[in-house]
């Protein structure tokens, strides 16, 4: 498939996120960059995702992703990952931080992660959100400290919010990634996802992990108002967005039935506006 092509696809997946308004946001060039960046991560999440193939095969298709990976840093024919490699020579783009995403989905791989330790939760964030995070902040161009802090907050208050949001869809796949000690908190008894998200008591466990997830925002936008160097646009509109979805979600708790937060085009086209961003 073509640079053009794939990034076309990876646009049209994106159109459907909350990620899409902020990446049309940037300049064509890294807007460009983080749709590759963009559809690198869900080629590997589908591996995770996909109930078709055997885990034995999933690890394999992974395994194929770091040989690639290995290839394009070596300067070798890139496989899988030749698309990565204008925004890597562009960016200064890491392996490491490729790696790392690689390595978060294979954890969902490895076992179904069901109530894990808050640690293991938190390491699970930095892979698989943080990590995109740290590639994305050399997009943007942010000095290397600041943007190291901005994508370790940002991106696990991000990630904890989609857990919040995705709690159902989550169960349909066996997996729930609520910590222990946030359902141990609650009182909620038992780690089988639908016996945890029937309980009442899972909106106080969804209270534990969303004060976790403010401050982490909080962190991120001291970050930004900072003004530390770089373009960043999108993450201030990325962090309002997920800020004001976590805000929706707390109005309306998390006590069956729920319903999958998401914010309008005016609220969006609002916040847009109240801070400045066009």
């Amino acid at each position: 498939m073509s640079l053009a092509s794939d990034q076309s696809g990876a646009q049209s997946q994106a159109a459907g996120s909350s990620f899409y308004a902020a990446m049309r946001l940037m300049p064509p060039a890294e807007r460009a960059a983080m749709f590759s960046i963009y559809a690198f991560c869900r080629k590997v999440d589908d591996i995770a995702d996909d109930p078709g193939p055997t885990r034995e095969e999933r690890k394999a298709a992974l395994d194929v992703w770091r040989r690639d990976l290995a290839a394009l840093f070596s300067g070798a024919p890139a496989g899988l990952a030749a698309d990565l490699a204008g925004p890597t020579a562009r960016y200064g783009l890491r392996r490491d931080d490729f790696l790392a995403i690689v390595d978060g989905m294979q954890m969902d791989v490895d076992e179904v992660i069901c109530a894990p330790a808050f640690e293991k939760l938190d390491l699970y964030c930095d892979r698989v959100a943080s990590a995109v995070g740290r590639l994305s902040v050399r997009v943007f161009g942010m000095d290397e400290e600041p943007g190291k802090q901005l994508a370790h907050h940002l991106g696990r208050a991000l990630q904890l919010t989609n857990i919040l949001r995705d709690l159902d869809e989550d169960a349909a796949m066996n997996r729930l990634y609520l910590p222990a000690e946030a359902l141990e908190a609650a009182g909620v008894k038992g780690v089988r996802p639908d016996d945890v998200l029937a309980d009442p008591a899972i909106d106080q466990a969804c209270r534990w992990v969303a004060k976790i997830a403010h401050d982490h925002y909080q962190q991120a936008d001291s970050v930004l108002a900072s003004r530390p160097g770089g373009r960043l646009r999108t993450p201030r509109l990325m962090s309002a967005v997920y800020a004001a979805i976590l805000k929706t979600m707390e109005a309306e708790g998390w006590a069956p039935p729920r319903f999958r937060a998401s914010l309008g085009k005016t609220r969006l086209l609002w916040l847009v506006l109240t801070r400045g961003l066009i």
